[in-house]
């Protein structure tokens, strides 16, 4: 979940994790912002979080004019080259409203399929789309089909109306089971704390709401958050009536004698052979020290994951690999704290999910003083990173 990024992002950025040539430099010779995007390191377990994420119904159709209406508001869903202005005519709105309240310039190009909140309630020409049954899963986000996916709906349960005639917009409310939440963004929140927050995929947020390739959202903004669907229960066996017993086994015959039974000698047990302690895998003469002492739960790859994780509960003490300077104290968009430690000819470490800095750009610091704690995390881990020049290293040589 976890790769530095300056500025710009690949669209392959959100299944693996890699450092853009910019970001590693960037460690070594300029002190600009790093951020270190962490959205890729849940497609690297099996029980990603993701998994468990509920399942969602896919987002309703909008009307002829793109509108879509709940009980108690109303949207517009912006077409490919719409801009305030032309969605404002379209739905019969002041153009001027719809930008204040959305807090979109004038003149902006909205993304086809983004979201825009009505400040009120608009007149209809056509009938408003039902929820569809496709299921939206926690699985994780291909940035290549976030943009225009085709969505089927499901015909209207009253009885066909006469070609003359037009649905009531009772009616088709009706049809919309539950109103999804409108969350306005607060400073500091992104897609992903969104999703975490209400439980869902970022990948459903981002189809309920037409968000780019980045998944920006912006302070101020309305975004819909994906209705959750309906989880069906697998029946329980019956249990037996209380009192009933259960059935027992036929007893052996007292007509003949039971057979003898030799019991045989147990051999004596095999001394135990004493744990491996697992610790001294870490030499007093390791050039670096482990930063916490959990064991590493995820290995370096240089093709994908270019860090560790090692297993570390929120709180852990986290302590510096190797004597040097403070290099740099940053924070990536979704608030994660990130110090990184130059270590001379060319060497630095880096350390995220962290807070409780106890150190500031420009220190000096020891091989295994404390820097920081482990800050909560779904993973529970702590991420180290080393850099030899420009390039991610694989740590373990510096440790055993």
């Amino acid at each position: 979940m976890t790769f530095i990024q300056l500025p710009a992002q690949s669209k392959n950025s959100l299944r693996r994790l890699a450092f853009t040539g910019c970001a590693a430099l960037a460690l070594t010779a300029c002190d600009k912002p790093l951020d270190f995007d962490l959205r890729g390191l849940t497609d690297a377990f099996s029980t990603a979080p993701a998994a468990l994420e509920a399942q969602t119904v896919a987002k309703p159709k909008p009307d002829a004019n793109g509108i879509i209406s709940y009980p108690n508001y109303q949207v517009a869903i912006a077409r490919k080259n719409d801009t305030i202005d032309t969605l404002a005519n379209r739905i019969g709105m002041s153009s001027q409203e719809l930008a204040q309240y959305n807090g979109i310039p004038m003149g902006v190009t909205l993304r086809a399929g983004e979201v825009i909140a009505l400040p009120r309630r608009v007149d209809q020409v056509s009938t408003v789309a039902t929820p569809t049954g496709t299921i939206a899963t926690g699985e994780r986000i291909d940035v290549t089909s976030l943009a225009n996916e085709a969505l089927t709906s499901k015909p209207l349960d009253a009885p066909a109306p006469s070609a003359a005639a037009t649905p009531t917009l009772q009616q088709n409310m009706s049809n919309i089971s539950t109103e999804p939440v409108r969350h306005q963004v607060q400073r500091g929140e992104t897609a992903y704390s969104i999703a975490r927050k209400y439980g869902i995929s970022v990948r459903a947020l981002s189809d309920w709401n037409g968000l780019g390739s980045d998944l920006a959202v912006q302070e101020g903004r309305y975004v819909l958050i994906p209705v959750k669907a309906a989880t069906t229960t697998a029946p329980v066996a019956a249990e037996p009536t209380p009192g009933t017993g259960s059935a027992a086994p036929t007893p052996p015959s007292a007509a003949e004698p039971l057979p003898d039974v030799k019991e045989a000698t147990p051999a004596p047990a095999a001394p135990v052979k004493p744990a491996a302690n697992l610790g001294s895998t870490q030499t007093s003469s390791a050039e670096m020290t482990k930063p916490v002492s959990g064991p590493i739960i995820r290995d370096y790859d240089k093709d994908k994951s270019k860090f560790v994780l090692f297993s570390a509960p929120s709180g852990t003490n986290v302590q510096a690999a190797k004597a040097g300077t403070v290099k740099l104290v940053s924070t990536n968009a979704d608030g994660v704290q990130i110090v990184v430690i130059d270590h001379g000819d060319g060497l630095q470490t880096a350390y995220s999910f962290i807070d409780n800095l106890s150190v500031k750009k420009g220190d000096k610091v020891s091989k295994g003083q404390s820097i920081a704690k482990v800050t909560s995390n779904e993973f529970n881990a702590l991420q180290f990173m080393v850099f030899k020049g420009t390039q991610t290293v694989d740590p373990s040589p510096y440790l055993n």
